[in-house]
């Protein structure tokens, strides 16, 4: 099971840190992948990481602005995002694959089964 927090409404400019939590054998599996879906459209790939030697991917519309980053103690694949704008809004969501799924590029939905709740972020003046 995977659960994200962390959302909220935040002023253009501000910064924001998602937290996903993940249980079972969830966040055994290699790759953890955030995404998020604006109203209206597909999922996006925002991020992901690999556990077998730490790399990560961004999506080209966030690089730059977001991090993302794992606490193996603590079960937790985190998303700090920066000087977000209108354009950041949107449900985020974590989410797995299988176990020995690899990121090599933004993360693609149709590669992952196993997807949390979500948590909106707002980005409003």
């Amino acid at each position: 099971q995977l659960v994200e927090s962390g959302g909220g409404l935040v002023q253009p400019g501000g910064s924001l840190t998602l937290s996903c939590e993940a249980s079972g054998t969830a966040f055994d599996y290699n790759a953890i992948a955030w995404f998020r879906q604006a109203p209206g459209k597909e999922h996006e790939g925002v991020s992901c990481i690999n556990r077998s030697d730490g790399t990560t991917t961004y999506g080209d519309s966030v690089k730059g602005r977001f991090t993302i980053s794992r606490d193996n103690a603590k079960k937790t694949v985190y998303l700090q995002m920066n000087s977000l704008n209108a354009e950041d809004t949107a449900v985020y969501y974590c989410a797995t694959g299988g176990p020995m799924l690899y990121c090599d590029g933004p993360p693609k939905a149709g590669d992952f089964d196993s997807w949390g709740q979500g948590t909106q972020v707002t980005v409003s003046s």
